[in-house]
């Protein structure tokens, strides 16, 4: 027996050592078996084939169906400017003590979406602004001279026309059901490599005070957006237009994790005001405003917190007329409550130029209401771009 008992035990061993040797050396030999190989590595059969994730079939899961829906409308725009002639380029004591001072052409490179088959493209003001020639090329090659319908410097938006046929037009999506970590995709042409396109989520909804724009209500996100970017498409996992990329935060030119994009709302407003009167129309009743500090509103015996101070009033201005003072707080326009300068920039200029509204205002430890007579906001000259945005 005992002669058994070792005899067994020897085979065992062998046997156990033979196993793992196996293992390590050929673990395909073990695929009959079901044995795995390792933690978390299935090595008996092909991984099962992976359900369609938002924009994959089969087992290539990810967002290349919403990738493919939006690119063909996501187009790049180059543009140019003829430099201005010096006066004097022709006169030879000129020539003579100052050189042949030739001006240097300017050109740039930016992005932009059809949004409509009659060719409507948007794209950012400042990829336009100033210059005398836009081209607009297209994914599948094609190439149109652009002209402009209408810019809004204080958006930083622009729409132009390019006259071609069957022409690849995006979908509209809801900016206003974003949410912090919603996966979006930025499409466009950084540094003017070819069209591009970045993942990411949204990291912030809401910004402003950023010192871009007037009007700022920016899309924060994290998907890579760099210089030549501008004007192009942010779209959602359906490859739906959620916004249009405007901006970066970088010290060194290139991507840092920190983009912003206009809010699709708020772009096709712009859009259809400026297709439909060629300018944006907006109200303005001629203060200067700045947030309320709780050190300002105790300088100024106040028993609010929130707000926004009347720094400034224009003289025979909407709100001077209507009994507006400096010191005043503005809590409230129309039906909408304001407590940062933002909000009221935005509720004051999406009133109609020429009607009335109410303005309730902290005065002292008085709750005043007025009434204002609204006008229009004067039009802002377009800034100057440089190339490389």
């Amino acid at each position: 027996m005992r002669k058994l008992w070792l005899i067994f035990s020897q085979a065992a061993t062998v046997s156990l050592a033979a196993f793992f040797v196996v293992a390590t050396l050929k673990p395909q030999w073990l695929s009959g078996l079901g044995w795995r190989s390792g933690p978390g590595v299935i090595t008996v059969q092909e991984a099962a084939p992976q359900p369609a994730g938002a924009g994959g079939e089969g087992r290539h899961a990810g967002y290349s169906a919403a990738a493919k829906r939006a690119a063909p409308a996501v187009v790049s725009i180059v543009t140019s400017k003829t430099p201005d002639r010096t006066p004097n380029a022709n006169d030879p004591w000129f020539r003579f003590f100052f050189g042949d001072q030739m001006p240097q052409a300017q050109s740039g490179i930016g992005s932009g979406v059809i949004v409509a088959a009659e060719g409507y493209v948007l794209t950012n003001n400042h990829v336009i602004d100033h210059m005398d020639d836009i081209e607009v090329m297209l994914h599948d090659g094609r190439k149109a001279r652009a002209r402009l319908i209408g810019a809004d410097p204080e958006t930083d938006i622009a729409v132009l026309k390019i006259d071609l046929e069957k022409l690849p037009a995006i979908t509209f999506g809801d900016s206003d059901t974003l949410e912090v970590g919603d996966v979006v995709l930025a499409i466009g042409n950084p540094f003017g490599v070819g069209q591009t396109v970045t993942s990411g989520i949204v990291s912030a909804l809401g910004r402003n005070q950023l010192g871009i724009n007037t009007f700022e209500n920016f899309i924060q996100t994290d998907a890579a957006i760099n210089p030549g970017n501008s004007g192009g498409a942010l779209v959602d996992a359906g490859g739906h237009l959620v916004g249009i990329n405007s901006a970066i935060y970088s010290r060194s030119g290139g991507n840092l994790g920190i983009g912003f994009a206009i809010p699709v709302s708020t772009a096709r407003q712009v859009m259809e005001s400026l297709i439909r009167d060629g300018q944006v129309t907006r109200g303005w009743i001629g203060v200067e405003p700045r947030d309320l500090t709780p050190e300002m509103a105790e300088t100024f015996g106040l028993s609010i917190q929130q707000g926004v101070l009347i720094t400034g009033i224009l003289h025979n201005g909407p709100a001077a007329q209507a009994g507006l003072r400096p010191g005043d707080v503005v809590l409230q326009v129309g039906d909408t409550p304001v407590t940062q300068t933002a909000q009221l920039l935005s509720a004051v200029a999406a009133l109609k130029p020429h009607t009335t509204t109410k303005i309730i205002v902290q005065r002292g430890k008085q709750r005043v209401e007025l009434t204002v007579q609204v006008g229009q906001r004067p039009r802002v000259q377009p800034r100057q771009a440089t190339p490389e945005e």
